[in-house]
């Protein structure tokens, strides 16, 4: 196999502490994404990147074996995913063979191997393009509102309150689930890459951003194992 996985894993989350290494069910949330990982069978190779000797000693406690010590200066919360990925793809260029890298966060719990599979499908012969999951907005943010500190609210558009939703042309947002693209792509301007989307049901996905989202996807974790969708 020519894909390798790569999961990207600092220690400093602000608004849920050390989430990436936060029990989830009684494993670490990690473990849940690399087991999905292991299961898929579509990777010859499963890597850490992360800055924090805490995470390598769970992840070594999980079965993880494989790391990428990231330097501190790419461990910052201004720092973008594309420059942790082109850090790992250049350590591992002249350490293992490989043609293909799939960018998994690890507080993925509802990851589908069907959708790792289907993007693998998409990459076939497309060397500039990246698939990665996406969502459907359930209301036109065309018709967004804002509202202030005193809870009055404003119209960004009047115009488009009086349309039906259905005027609008449906559109998507990045899940920042997994990205999976040919290894060179990482170090190209993001301007000059196409995408490639799968569409997930509301179901498939929760962004852990704050403890509100982490008890959400504990209902809803709890609820699909009782009934796959």
């Amino acid at each position: 196999m020519t894909n390798i996985a790569i999961l990207p894993a600092r220690l400093g989350s602000k608004r849920i502490k050390e989430k990436n290494i936060k029990n989830f069910y009684s494993k670490p949330m990690i473990q849940w994404t690399y087991e999905i990982l292991k299961k898929a069978k579509i990777f010859s190779h499963i890597y850490v990147s992360t800055e924090s000797k805490k995470i390598i000693k769970v992840c070594k406690k999980i079965g993880i074996k494989s790391f990428i010590h990231r330097p501190k200066k790419l461990s910052g919360d201004n720092i973008g995913i594309r420059e942790v990925m082109d850090h790992a793809v250049k350590y591992l260029e002249n350490k293992i063979n490989f043609k293909n890298t799939c960018c998994i966060f690890p507080c993925s719990p509802f990851l589908r191997i069907r959708n790792l599979k289907k993007a693998l499908i998409y990459l076939k012969n497309r060397k500039n393009c990246v698939v990665h999951p996406v969502l459907k907005f359930r209301h036109p943010p065309e018709r967004s509102l804002t509202m202030d500190k005193n809870n009055f609210i404003r119209v960004e558009n009047q115009k488009n309150m009086t349309l039906m939703t259905q005027s609008f042309t449906t559109k998507y947002h990045d899940l920042g689930q997994f990205y999976f693209s040919h290894k060179s792509l990482w170090s190209k301007k993001p301007d000059r890459i196409k995408r490639m989307g799968i569409e997930l049901p509301i179901w498939d996905t929760v962004d852990l951003d704050n403890l509100e989202d982490w008890e959400f996807a504990k209902l809803l974790f709890k609820l699909r194992k009782k009934k796959e969708f």
